[in-house]
């Protein structure tokens, strides 16, 4: 009778982890993005840049099946580089495509504003919160057409401090003005969502305030016009803020299962 009671104890155990193995999610991700998504500046961005340490996350969740992904950020990239249309729209779309799982959740990963909040510089700069947020919904509405089984993840922009003046001209202006995207990210998302099925998320809301704390551990300091600033994450800043995508992307998926 024990040796009875010990098969369907582990037979039931194997129908269990069966299921569990079975309700794993493989997801696939691009990350779209600037120079911070990009990595610049690490030794060894396709192991160290934030894309890499989310999906390195990720891959240590016990509920995650698979993950794969595409860093798509650009240097010095606003959100006029990436609009339909352009050459980086159509590699984003070549990234997507090129993924061989095609079972697998598609994950449209945003993470773009810095450079668009220049006060002059990068391509359009400076971009009114208004077009800011018009061009993401351009972008995710021909994403969502094109790619009908995908959702969008909108993570906040991380901040930056407000003597940020390389070859582009940041500054206080500039700081605030990207301050000002993060509501209307919130409210294209609240948009989205009443506009069923649900298929655009909101993302890390937490970084920004992390790295306005953490500045001198986790960005890199660099010599600019009006002293040193900080813009870029370190080695350090990357796996932080890697780890916060990674937790948005997690409870993104675990809610939509």
């Amino acid at each position: 009778m024990k040796q009875y009671f010990f098969f369907i104890t582990i037979l039931l155990f194997s129908i269990s982890a069966s299921f569990g193995q079975d309700k794993k999610q493989n997801i696939n991700i691009v990350f779209i993005g600037n120079s911070i998504t990009q990595g610049v500046q690490l030794s060894n961005p396709a192991v160290e840049a934030p894309p890499a340490t989310a999906v390195a996350y990720l891959r240590n969740q016990q509920n995650m099946g698979t993950v794969k992904f595409s860093n798509q950020g650009h240097s010095g990239y606003t959100t006029l580089d990436f609009l339909p249309g352009g050459n980086t729209f159509a590699k984003v779309e070549q990234a997507a495509s090129a993924f061989t799982d095609k079972e697998a959740l598609l994950i449209f990963s945003i993470k773009l504003g810095t450079n668009d909040s220049a006060i002059h510089g990068p391509h359009g700069a400076p971009v009114s919160p208004e077009n800011y947020i018009q061009n993401l919904k351009t972008i995710a509405d021909k994403l969502l057409a094109d790619f009908p089984k995908a959702i969008i993840i909108y993570q906040h922009p991380i901040w930056y401090s407000p003597n940020t003046y390389n070859g582009a001209q940041y500054l206080q202006e500039g700081l605030s003005r990207l301050k000002s995207y993060i509501p209307k990210i919130d409210s294209l998302v609240g948009a989205y969502a009443a506009i069923p099925p649900r298929r655009v998320f909101e993302g890390d809301k937490k970084a920004f305030k992390y790295f306005k704390k953490h500045h001198l551990t986790d960005l890199i300091p660099e010599n600019g016009k009006q002293g040193t600033f900080y813009l870029h994450p370190n080695k350090q800043g990357a796996v932080a803020l890697g780890e916060f995508w990674g937790k948005a992307i997690k409870k993104v998926v675990e809610n939509l299962n």
